[in-house]
């Protein structure tokens, strides 16, 4: 029965085992000794912390990503202005985007 129960436990705290590993490599003393912190404390804290390190991550990617839309944005700025002066000179000297109407006749 505890072999039955002790694969679900894993099974379900698969998040928190990770961080727990690493959170007792870098400060085993205060987890592991604190009489005050009970396991599923333990076991909620290296869950939280886990949540903050992906958390901390994905807006580290966000940030990366919005620094990269920007340079982006910049470019097809820049872009659209030659475009536009382009296109802008083209119907400047073509005689088809000229005023047919006389403006100073009358």
């Amino acid at each position: 029965m505890s072999q039955a129960s002790d694969p679900m436990m894993r099974g379900r705290s698969m998040d928190s085992i990770p961080s727990t590993f690493t959170n007792g490599s870098s400060s085993p003393g205060p987890n592991s000794l604190d009489p005050d912190i009970s396991p599923d404390e333990q076991e909620e804290k290296a869950r939280l912390i886990s949540q903050v390190l992906e958390l901390q991550n994905t807006l580290d990617d966000l940030s990366q990503r919005v620094d990269s839309v920007k340079e982006e944005n910049l470019k097809l700025r820049s872009e659209n202005q030659v475009l536009g002066q382009y296109i802008q000179n083209l119907m400047s000297a073509s005689s088809v985007f000229q005023s047919t109407s006389p403006k100073t006749k009358k």
